[in-house]
């Protein structure tokens, strides 16, 4: 259906104007003052903000493997409703796809079932155990980037051989970061919450050693190297040093990092991720590289499991929470709302820089793919689970109040999320 979106805040090259929108054929285009378009629904926009696509570059949507957490229907729906176009599954499949074969299985999902663009990871090592190289070369010309997400790769060597490959064929590696040894049990932050009720915590060493440890390998491979779901200062004053030294860095955290802290843990699975919520001062020191450009990218970490498995308290609860459909509003509200960057560089955070870090999504230019969503950043409301489309309901932001709702997404120029009342 071709639309003429009207009296819209347009977000476009980095910048944002007021004026109308066209959907032709999918494609983006700028109407000259009074054309009139026969046969275009007209939507007044009322002033309110349109975007690109929002991009998602760490997304878990379970299948193959574990369809009873999430599909690729109900997860790109729930990716739809928040604002996204264009995410990327992360590879913690069944089977593992660490070749084409078995990576074929998930793209035939994603053919059949995808409400909007999804851009799978290819494994780092097979079946993601760590031992020996997965078959990045036969998997290069079909995924966004390599990971071993949820693992993080133990051998020093092993890790070298894959950015050294990964170099050859041009592509990211995107690296889980965890040093096995020093988990020691834990499953939250190794902090005050974790001493004063008896819990086994989780140091932030664990992390940052083996970020330490990789940004030495990409620095001598020139590997691209993206660090996921990064919670610590430790971890973003090495990523700040590297940057500053040349290497091909880039790294991602996640929205319930900058909100919430250990001190606001309670004996519920919703509060249980990994890696775990950490100090007041971690958190500072992630605002502070998001408002310096050290972190780059915004990403949700999107994590569903089923009720029983995040209904055992803080030590006996699945590792990992939903996202997806709170990710701009918990953005919008901790860092716009909260002074700390402007809405261009939450955008930047949100769209531009995945997009072109990973090679994925477009810009609101004309002619382009008809990627985009539609705001209102002056409505809040309460964060309720029971509203997703998510098969997960798993949140920290549950009760929260957020302010930005999506009314629409478009993708490649098809309605595939509108609000009843938009």
């Amino acid at each position: 259906m071709d639309l003429l979106l009207k009296n819209a805040t347009i977000y476009s090259g980095g910048r944002f104007f007021r004026g109308d929108l066209a959907v032709r054929s999918g494609l983006v285009s700028f109407p000259a003052s009074g054309v009139v378009f026969p046969g275009c629904a007209e939507i007044d926009c009322g002033g309110k903000h349109l975007f690109p696509g929002l991009a998602d570059v760490h997304v878990h949507f379970r299948e193959p493997g574990f369809s009873y957490k999430e599909t690729i229907l109900t997860g790109s729906r729930a990716a739809a409703r928040g604002g996204f176009t264009d995410v990327c599954p992360m590879p913690n499949l069944s089977p593992a796809p660490d070749g084409p074969a078995n990576l074929e299985e998930e793209l035939a999902l994603i053919r059949r079932d995808a409400a909007i663009r999804l851009h799978p990871y290819g494994t780092i090592t097979l079946g993601r155990k760590g031992e020996k190289l997965a078959d990045l070369a036969g998997m290069a010309d079909k995924v966004v980037a390599f990971s071993d997400d949820g693992n993080g790769v133990q051998d020093r060597g092993l890790m070298r051989e894959a950015m050294e490959e990964a170099k050859r064929l041009g592509k990211l590696i995107a690296a889980h970061c965890e040093v096995d040894e020093l988990l020691r049990g834990g499953y939250i932050h190794d902090g005050d919450y974790a001493r004063a009720h008896g819990h086994r915590g989780i140091c932030s060493e664990s992390e940052w050693r083996q970020i330490e440890r990789d940004l030495e390998l990409a620095a001598e491979t020139g590997c691209a190297y993206h660090v996921c779901h990064i919670s610590c200062k430790e971890s973003v004053e090495l990523i700040r040093q590297a940057k500053k030294s040349g290497v091909d860095v880039s790294c991602e955290t996640g929205q319930h990092y900058l909100w919430f802290t250990d001190l606001d843990l309670r004996e519920e699975g919703r509060f249980k991720m990994n890696p775990p919520l950490r100090s007041p001062k971690d958190r500072e020191d992630l605002l502070a590289g998001i408002a310096d450009g050290t972190v780059d990218v915004l990403a949700t970490d999107h994590a569903p499991h089923s009720a029983e498995e995040k209904s055992k308290g803080l030590a006996g609860s699945a590792m990992g929470v939903v996202g997806l459909e709170t990710a701009f509003a918990a953005a919008y509200t901790a860092l716009v709302r909260g002074g700390v960057v402007p809405l261009e560089r939450l955008l930047e955070l949100m769209h531009d820089a995945p997009c072109r870090r990973f090679g994925i999504g477009g810009d609101l230019n004309e002619g382009a793919a008809a990627d985009l969503t539609l705001f209102d950043l002056d409505r809040d409301y309460l964060v309720d689970p029971e509203e997703f489309l998510s098969k997960g309901r798993a949140t920290p932001f549950a009760g929260e109040r957020v302010c930005g709702r999506c009314l629409m997404t478009l993708c490649g120029g098809e309605i595939v999320w509108k609000e009843a009342e938009a």
